[in-house]
């Protein structure tokens, strides 16, 4: 029970995924009411329409929220605490949970920018402050 925890790759996520091992991170982005999202899904959170197309990320954000774990919930991260678990905002909008590479004096509203690293050979956006 030691093994990365992998994510789930369905058909509506495959290019999420196929962005960070291509070094890109994309969101997705209504058509109709320009709301744009992670994760991916069918419909925009916004206004339920089904027309919404994969946008690139500038890979620009800020700190949003954070929590710093010092007891690993699954095994594989038992090495790695303390770990922080945080809540970051693209520059386009969309936020997403992620890990600040840099985590020692984390602050609201921080500059970040992406890096994608590969863990066991599975791209993973992160990101460092600026």
């Amino acid at each position: 029970m030691n093994e990365l925890p992998l994510p789930e790759r369905t058909t509506l996520t495959e290019p999420y995924w196929k962005a960070l091992e291509e070094g890109r991170l994309q969101f997705q982005k209504c058509k109709h009411c320009g709301h744009a999202w992670l994760p991916p899904r069918t419909e925009c959170p916004e206004c339920l329409r089904e027309d919404w197309a994969w946008q690139g990320a500038s890979g620009r954000a800020k700190l949003v929220s954070w929590v710093v774990f010092h007891l690993a919930y699954h095994d594989y991260f038992k090495d790695r605490v303390p770990y922080n678990v945080a809540v970051v905002e693209l520059e386009e909008g969309p936020r997403m949970i992620s890990n600040i590479l840099q985590g020692r004096e984390l602050r609201i509203d921080q500059a970040l920018k992406l890096v994608i690293e590969r863990e066991n050979g599975i791209a993973i956006a992160r990101f460092n402050s600026v």
